[in-house]
């Protein structure tokens, strides 16, 4: 389980709007995990705007970008899809589609304000909606005596350590969820706090999501 199989994406699907010179641009953002996931939402959205001057698109789909597309719509070649493809690049996204819809306003933008029209679309749209760190864990489930719970209890909280589950039955059964590089610190540490009166037992790797709060994406 390595950390390039961890990635960021957008928290969940939303739109947001913005207005540049009177011209309105709708991006409206989707996970997606195949190119045919990724073409019906495109349709959906194109069709939902089907009256829009332009529906602009862009998708990036693989932990390194293995499928990417992007189409201007009738826009001057290289002004909308390729910014948008570009913008959700620099936040480091994976598995995302984006269509940004625009309702001409009346005032020409020219190439340059288009491109950073659709690029702003994408950017602020992402950041309107969030940022999740998908990361790949390891469940380990273990259980500690109620008289020792507090103490094991304030180091998860301490570490900020995922519980996925606590069972109370003869003792307090917890399960928890950890990236693959910390799993040996981790029983040590828990070893240590109880004394060495402690089992292990591995139950399900899966995807958690984090959320990141910083906006520097691309440095996660």
């Amino acid at each position: 389980m390595s950390q390039e199989e961890n990635f960021l994406t957008i928290k969940e699907n939303g739109e947001n709007e913005i207005i540049i010179k009177k011209s309105k641009f709708i991006a409206t953002f989707a996970r997606v995990t195949s190119v045919e996931e990724a073409n019906n939402f495109i349709q959906e959205i194109s069709k939902r705007y089907r009256d829009a001057t332009h529906n602009t698109f862009a998708y990036t789909i693989g932990l390194h970008d293995d499928q990417v597309k992007a189409s201007d719509n009738g826009e001057p070649s290289g002004t909308a899809g390729v910014p948008e493809l570009k913008a959700l690049q620099l936040m480091n996204l994976k598995n995302v589609a984006v269509v940004v819809t625009r309702y001409f306003g009346g005032i020409k933008l020219g190439a340059g304000g288009l491109i950073r029209a659709y690029s702003n679309s994408v950017t602020e749209g992402v950041q309107k909606i969030g940022v999740v760190k998908r990361v790949l864990q390891q469940e380990l489930v273990f259980s500690v005596a109620y008289n020792r719970f507090d103490e094991i209890d304030h180091y998860l909280k301490e570490n900020d350590i995922f519980i996925s589950n606590t069972e109370y039955g003869v003792d307090v059964k917890i399960s928890v969820f950890l990236d693959e590089d910390d799993l040996t610190k981790f029983q040590n540490d828990i070893i240590n706090l109880l004394s060495g009166q402690v089992e292990f037992n591995k139950g399900e790797k899966r995807y958690n999501e984090i959320p990141i709060k910083d906006t520097n994406y691309h440095e996660q």
